[in-house]
């Protein structure tokens, strides 16, 4: 059912609906290409609704229930009929995901001439410039840096593309990776002796002549930002943009079309004004005593907060402050350093990007400051975020519908926004009205799996208010007896990343106490896909996991048998632009938690369940410890949204359930 407003996307038969129907259809060409394909009207339809959107060039929102084939949906009609055609989605996983594996199957299958691209972030591509100069200067801080950087010189000789994806040898997390790519600050451009090499530009060339290019999300909107990534170079020709993993957009969007700022921007700064002023201007003026005061003052307003992580409004932050103070230093000595520069610019090119990056960095500190001209729609929030080692300044707009909506205009071409989680009880309002879609098309195609028969949902009893002291524990102590049952093949999905510390604290504890040779893997404990990979090779482990672990994670089979949700995933009530968002909404008459935050809320959860089951196989029990779930007159919108399980509050049905060969009957909720 549409929202008000939406027409139903189900157009009158369109022109492709019995090609689609061949294709999809058990005598079609993918099953064959797909080993485990079956037939499914869920999939049809959607793809017949997608090519209708493209034809008519309109926008389409399609929700489709985990299990639906979203992502062949979409390829089929796009690679046929989508003209030139731009897939954005969720992660860099995802996109060497579609890049390597799901858009050749199809294009095999289809037996398709189209030719394919995928484009990264700049950060993604090693950069023979910064290598060369870091192989010279040799500023490396540890041993590890050292062997990275012998694999990665290895590496530039024998790659086509660059990406460092390809290099499993190095983490993609590791320090060196910074001293071997480039940024949009410090890249020469076309002045470099190495630009016809270049990695960054090789794949936006590519890009540029390709029928289908895969991007992600943050390059999507950083280039709408920044016009630095190649996608702006793609849009004008593109026929088709295709949005997968679209309940990401809004965030996405809203972290690229504000501003920030950081105190590790001016540290980075420093340390290559200090570099290329010794290298290129040494009889200039004494470098170090330039950097070095620049750098106190960037590290004094980083301690104008104190030692812990935290998040703040500029109305939350004390007039008597050092924090004010302390950004005046901060400003007034990256003007001198700009000053300097400029006497010195001349004598290198590397001199000048670095004044042309102070200044850069100097407006933004500027910008950081109340607009009383702008316009209600253009509102924004200023907010500080302290890290370990460093102070970001956000300027953050409370609604980016207006910007997204501009986006859109001009050239006619279809927009396809597609995931398993955009709407609210098949309401699609709180999506469309974020991303300015109101009124447009909008519908949704159920999961084909059996959730009465594959699973439960267990809501426990007995369990006190989650704000209560000891809520975590008493959790852990509700989730021990069925994690038992199951086996281990549990994820532990937590709100916060101090709960699962706890939770894994306990349960370590718990499990050598009771002799359960479970293993268990925790977030931050080691890389995330090598987690998920020792999860499911371990066949009977718990992962302990918070927010990068309720989506984009695919565990099929028993490995996965039981998702345990803490609580309800409403966003921190501390958090800065929520906060002004709900100010808003309530001057204008509305409820901020019942249209914001619960909306929001039931999106992350649909997400969370997603896990669970993930073939027709499957079966498992999704354990949502939150006895607001029954207690508020909103826990029925919330589970009303999630699969249809049946539903019991008594564990024996859980632990029956997990009994070998069990059909377990459960009690309602």
């Amino acid at each position: 059912m549409p929202f008000d407003g939406a027409v139903e996307a189900a157009a009158p038969a369109g022109k492709y609906d019995a090609e689609l129907d061949r294709l999809f259809g058990a005598g079609g060409p993918l099953a064959p290409a797909v080993g485990t394909f079956k037939p499914r009207q869920s999939q049809t339809e959607m793809a017949k609704a997608i090519a209708q959107a493209i034809a008519d060039q309109q926008v389409l929102m399609a929700e489709a229930g985990t299990g639906t084939g979203k992502t062949f949906a979409y390829l089929v009609p796009a690679l046929l009929w989508g003209g030139k055609t731009v897939i954005s989605t969720g992660t860099k996983n995802l996109q060497d995901q579609l890049f390597l594996r799901d858009i050749p199957t199809v294009r095999a299958a289809l037996r398709a001439p189209v030719s394919v691209a995928l484009l990264k972030g700049r950060a993604n591509y090693v950069c023979h410039y910064n290598l060369e100069r870091t192989l010279q200067n040799g500023r490396l801080t540890s041993r590890d840096d050292v062997g990275h950087l012998r694999e990665i010189s290895r590496f530039i000789k024998m790659t086509n593309s660059g990406d460092k994806a390809e290099l499993a040898k190095v983490p993609e997390t590791a320090t060196i990776w910074n001293l071997v790519t480039s940024t949009r600050e410090n890249c020469v451009g076309a002045e470099c002796q190495y630009y016809q090499d270049c990695f960054v530009m090789k794949a936006r060339r590519e890009a540029q002549q390709a029928d289908v290019v895969v991007v992600n999300h943050h390059l999507f909107f950083a280039d709408v930002a920044l016009k630095d990534t190649g996608v702006a170079e793609l849009l004008p020709s593109a026929n088709t943009i295709i949005f997968d993993e679209a309940h990401q957009l809004p965030d996405t969007a809203t972290l690229f079309f504000g501003q920030s700022v950081s105190t590790s921007q001016v540290l980075e700064l420093c340390r290559d004004v200090l570099a290329e002023g010794l290298a290129h201007a040494r009889s200039g003026p004494d470098w170090a005593k330039v950097v070095t005061v620049l750098e106190k003052a960037a590290r004094d307003l980083r301690l104008a907060f104190g030692q812990d992580s935290m998040r703040l409004s500029l109305p939350q932050i004390l007039p008597t402050s050092q924090f004010f103070p302390a950004l005046d230093t901060l400003k007034k000595e990256l003007s001198g350093m700009i000053t300097v520069l400029e006497e010195n610019a001349a004598r290198a090119e590397t001199l000048e990007q670095c004044r042309v990056r102070a200044l850069e960095i100097a407006a933004a500190y500027e910008a950081w400051k109340p607009d009383p001209k702008s316009a209600a729609g253009e509102a924004a929030v200023l907010w500080v975020e302290a890290f370990s080692s460093s102070l970001q300044l956000h300027k953050t707009p409370l609604s980016i519908a207006p910007i997204f909506s501009s986006q859109r205009e001009g050239t006619p071409r279809s927009w396809i926004f597609t995931s398993a989680t955009l709407a609210v009880k098949n309401d699609f309002k709180h999506f469309s009205d974020q991303l300015g879609l109101t009124g447009e098309p909008a519908k949704t195609w159920p999961s084909p799996f059996d959730y009465q028969e594959q699973g439960i949902l267990y809501v426990p009893t007995g369990l006190p208010e989650p704000n209560s002291m000891g809520y975590t524990d008493a959790v852990v102590d509700c989730a021990l007896p069925v994690i038992e049952a199951a086996g281990g093949r549990t994820f532990f999905l937590c709100t916060t990343i101090r709960a699962v510390n706890r939770v894994a604290e306990r349960l370590r504890a718990e499990f050598e106490a009771r002799g359960l040779e479970f293993p268990l893997f925790v977030q931050g404990e080691r890389g995330r896909t090598e987690l998920l990979d020792s999860f499911r090779n371990a066949g009977n482990a718990v992962l302990v996991g918070s927010q990068s672990f309720w989506e984009g994670v695919d565990v099929r089979g028993e490995a996965l048998s039981l998702v345990i949700i803490d609580k309800l995933p409403f966003a921190p009530p501390d958090d800065p632009v929520l906060a002004a968002r709900i100010e808003v909404m309530e001057k204008q008459g509305m409820n901020g938690f019942m249209h914001h935050q619960l909306p929001e809320a039931i999106i992350t959860l649909k997400q969370g369940a997603g896990r669970l089951i993930r073939d027709v196989e499957d079966r498992g029990v999704l354990m949502i410890c939150d006895p607001r779930l029954i207690t508020k007159p909103y826990g029925r919108r919330i589970w009303q949204s999630l699969p249809p399980f049946r539903r019991t509050r008594v564990q024996a049905d859980v632990l029956g359930f997990f009994q070998p060969g069990a059909a377990a009957e459960t009690g309602g909720a």
